[in-house]
């Protein structure tokens, strides 16, 4: 394009701020809005693959996020009840020396601070939700309006920017709940395999127990998933029950049930899908991350995907070989698509790594230097 164009980001969460970083890198300045008026400390873990830290790297974020994060050294299959292994993949150095990158578990706080604080102060704009999207410009809950030459739904899985393009969706339960929590190490120290990401493969498809550790190895992060059909919350800050965790998953293996033993707080949540988009933009305006790709959480790519989404979008809006705007959109389109329906897939069948193979195909994508469509 001839000229730098204005960009306006929707949404302060990891694929806005990632994106935001993303164009500043390449000489495109962003300015970013976010509904809520302050940020939270919300949520509680973040599991960034290799492809994802690539990514990452490229902004500079590297050293900040090895401060805070703990690295996996294996990631482990484990049968539900006799606790055998029916994979275990080498991550750590061998990781980073295969991919480039190596995986990084890590508190969601601690990553939003890095991007937060790579940002120029002014960049995040805060109390501004989003309401319309119509003749180019953002339009606001408070009357206000931001005209852009280019507009980002980062917004996430309930997205007023994909709303206002596509109309109102309609996602489906599963009939599946996750919980979520986080244990001091030392209150399980005598459990192996703490410093590894570890998969409990359950009785059936729905249920299981993810492990990985967090903040250097200091926190043990517990994800869970069952059948459930009377919770239908979908939200990661609705409390649950503890002792209903520990119940529902009374028949594991004792080295599984210890960690859930550990548990004081818990969050619940109903798990819904969405399929893919046949199109994510109209005109100058795009969307990435959850608002165009939600995915279930089993193969653990929902941040790696809105973070390779926003490099590769930063990658076309900067690059001279598309006509304008609507070119490098509907390159960037054509770049991601084919991939983030494959893992939406995937991730929804959930059976990624339950026995012996690589993690190639998804770890060794690099958002930084895979070819852009239509150049």
């Amino acid at each position: 394009m001839s000229k730098a164009p204005s960009v306006a980001v929707c949404g302060a969460g990891i694929g806005g701020l990632t994106a935001a970083l993303a164009l500043r890198k390449l000489g495109i300045d962003a300015q970013v809005f976010e509904r809520t008026s302050r940020f939270a400390r919300v949520g509680a873990d973040i599991n960034l693959t290799p492809n994802a830290v690539r990514a990452l790297d490229g902004l500079g974020l590297g050293a900040a996020l090895r401060d805070s994060a703990a690295r996996p050294q294996f990631r482990i299959s484990r049968t539900w009840d006799t606790g055998a292994e029916t994979s275990r993949l080498e991550m750590g150095s061998s990781a980073e020396a295969r991919y480039g990158s190596p995986q990084l578990t890590l508190h969601r706080g601690d990553l939003m601070s890095a991007l937060e604080s790579a940002l120029p102060e002014g960049n995040i704009a805060l109390g501004r939700q989003v309401v319309d999207i119509r003749d180019g410009a953002v339009h606001f809950a408070d009357g206000g309006v931001h005209r852009a030459d280019v507009i980002i739904g980062a917004d996430g899985i309930h997205s007023a920017v994909r709303t206002a393009l596509f109309g109102p969706e309609h996602p489906t339960f599963t009939g599946v709940v996750a919980f979520r929590a986080v244990v001091p190490a030392a209150a399980v120290a005598a459990v192996p395999n703490l410093d590894s990401f570890t998969k409990w493969w359950g009785p059936d498809a729905a249920t299981q127990i993810v492990t990985f550790p967090l903040s250097q190895g200091k926190d043990i992060f517990i994800f869970a998933t069952c059948a459930q059909d009377e919770w239908t919350e979908e939200s990661w800050t609705t409390p649950g029950s503890a002792a209903e965790l520990r119940d529902l998953y009374r028949d594991f293996h004792p080295e599984a049930r210890a960690l859930l033993d550990a548990c004081d707080d818990v969050l619940k949540s109903a798990l819904y899908v969405r399929d893919p988009l046949p199109a994510w933009t109209q005109g100058t305006v795009t969307l990435l991350g959850d608002a165009c790709h939600p995915m279930m959480p089993f193969m653990a790519q929902g941040a790696g995907q809105a973070i390779e989404d926003a490099v590769v979008l930063a990658r076309c809006l900067g690059s001279d070989g598309y006509t304008g705007v609507a070119g490098a959109l509907a390159g960037y389109e054509n770049t991601r698509m084919d991939r983030t329906a494959r893992i939406q897939r995937g991730s929804r069948s959930n059976e990624w790594l339950k026995t012996a193979g690589n993690g190639d195909w998804v770890y060794e994508y690099d958002a930084w230097n895979v070819p852009l469509a239509g150049i």
